[in-house]
């Protein structure tokens, strides 16, 4: 990937950014996305130039010297990626820390030792391995179908409970979300408005469901209407052949 070299004014101000984040133990990100809107850059691009720079740097001394730029407060950290044990810790320690009521980005914190840039980098492990796990979602009830009567209150009593669970715990997941995630406001309500727009369709399907089970028990109600219609015809058709019979 090719950079085009910045201007000298700002490579120091980015620099002196990054440096100022580390200082207040706050991630890089942050730095990023301040020097992008004082420079009306991206913050990705900002991001990309900078480890370029770190390196050109390296093996510049009279740029180093002249932008007068300290590289031992700028050592890139190398990824070592987790393996099978340290994940199966990993998420161990989180499920301990969030039973004791701390949040994951409060769990991560904690792990990481205060360290904003390893924070992110669990957190991000985190979200990740729950993606791998695709692990069904436990506040969704199904119903098994029932051949048995149930009353039209039954049902809608049901349903109703039902939609009221749905949309409180999602809720909860989209604040948990806000508060969970350091992003945009942008970014944030249109991953809430996805959320609720994935729980209408459920909710749909599940209004659907309803209403099948609802045809089912009205045929259920008919046949037991005609059972107990054809039992007392028989009934009034055996007492009448019994009383000719006594007459004959």
């Amino acid at each position: 990937m090719k950079f085009s070299i910045w201007a000298d004014e700002e490579v120091k101000s980015l620099f002196d950014d990054v440096e100022v984040c580390k200082e207040k133990n706050k991630s890089l990100k942050e730095a990023f996305s301040e020097h992008a809107k004082k420079f009306h850059r991206k913050t990705n691009s900002v991001r990309n130039y900078y480890y370029h720079e770190v390196d050109n740097l390296q093996n510049d001394d009279i740029r180093r010297k002249r932008l007068n730029i300290d590289l031992s407060k700028h050592v890139k950290n190398k990824l070592i990626p987790f393996s099978k044990e340290q994940e199966d810790k990993f998420l161990s320690d989180i499920k301990n820390l969030t039973e004791k009521g701390m949040s994951v980005r409060s769990a991560c914190f904690q792990l990481s030792g205060g360290d904003m840039t390893l924070m992110t980098r669990l957190q991000n492990k985190f979200q990740n391995l729950k993606k791998d796990k695709k692990e069904e979602p436990n506040n969704i009830i199904t119903f098994r179908k029932k051949q048995k009567l149930l009353t039209d209150n039954d049902i809608n009593s049901l349903f109703l409970g039902l939609v009221k669970l749905i949309k409180k715990t999602t809720t909860e997941e989209v604040t948990e979300k806000f508060r969970d995630e350091k992003e945009t406001k942008e970014y944030l309500l249109k991953k809430a408005y996805l959320e609720l727009n994935k729980k209408e369709k459920e909710l749909s399907k599940l209004k659907d469901e309803f209403e099948l089970l609802k045809s089912e028990n009205l045929k259920l109600s008919a046949k037991e209407f005609l059972k107990d219609k054809k039992d007392k015809l028989k009934e009034k058709l055996t007492t009448k052949t019994l009383m000719s019979n006594i007459k004959a």
